[in-house]
């Protein structure tokens, strides 16, 4: 029978020395992240990347193979600069690996692995709750609060290309949102739903957390952005393991999005979108 990633319980954290090393496996290989896209130290990023793949082949088999995924999305991301590029070479560069980084993990985890660890879940055959819709209004609430200060004050916008007119605008808008999608797609539908295979929620949740951190500051979340997106990549995660629904974390992520998308054609544009109330200096 073919193990999914509902159906396969992780064992439990054991405090002896084979979870140690599990553990310790899996943290090289996110880790590694850090030093790929955060500090952006190539090809000593490579190093942990490799080291706890190999670590994993010998303590844990199953766990090998799904790092193993995990190790070649980041292989791939890692093969284009993720600083923000609105040029036609910039965003053919973004589409190429960025699916690549989706299309092979998912592959692989099918036509190899023989598991469905890996899957987009669509239809849930449950409507959104009550409190459900009230988050996504929270969460419309809060970027409409804190991005323009951190944006604007913080001169993270200025991490984006210069938006000179309405091409570029036009063309922020579809990054910013296929960016947004991918995110949901890989580090919560690949690299979370994998890691879930072997480790506890929490753990599994850190660990991803992780990659999407350091991802996110390569493309442009800089200075004190982790303060926003450590808890938003940590959250986004439970909500997926809590709902099991890939519109819900899309819709939570692209309304956060469209904030985002505002901020910075206002910061570039201050006569356009102007709505916000928490810009510095107004």
């Amino acid at each position: 029978m073919t193990a999914t990633a509902e159906s396969r319980v992780p064992p439990p954290l054991l405090g002896d020395g084979r979870t140690a090393l599990r553990v310790a496996s899996a943290l090289l290989v996110c880790g590694a992240a850090v030093l790929l896209f955060a500090v952006h130290v190539r090809p000593l990023g490579y190093v942990p990347l490799i080291a706890g793949v190999a670590l994993a082949f010998a303590v844990d088999r199953a766990l090998a193979k799904d790092l193993t995924l995990i190790a070649i999305g980041q292989l791939i991301i890692s093969a284009i600069s993720l600083e923000a590029d609105l040029s036609n070479s910039g965003m053919l560069g973004f589409t190429l690996a960025l699916g690549g980084a989706v299309l092979v993990p998912w592959a692989l985890a099918r036509y190899w692995l023989k598991h469905d660890a890996v899957k987009f879940p669509m239809f849930t055959g449950r409507r959104w709750s009550r409190a459900q819709w009230i988050y996504l209004g929270v969460v419309i609430l809060l970027g409409y609060l804190i991005l323009p200060f951190y944006f604007i004050g913080s001169g993270a916008y200025l991490n984006w290309p210069e938006i000179t007119g309405t091409n570029e605008i036009a063309r922020l808008f579809v990054g910013v949102n296929a960016v947004g999608i991918w995110d949901e797609l890989f580090f919560i539908c690949t690299v979370f739903a994998l890691l879930m295979r072997h480790f506890p929620m929490w753990l599994a949740n850190v660990l991803q957390a992780m990659v999407f951190v350091s991802f996110l500051w390569e493309l442009g979340y800089r200075e004190w952005g982790p303060l926003l997106t450590i808890p938003f990549a940590l959250i986004q995660a439970w909500i997926f393991s809590r709902f099991k629904s890939l519109p819900y974390v899309l819709a939570v992520h692209l309304l956060f999005d469209a904030v985002v998308f505002a901020v910075l054609v206002h910061a570039h544009h201050p006569e356009l979108f102007d709505i916000f109330v928490t810009v510095p200096g107004q």
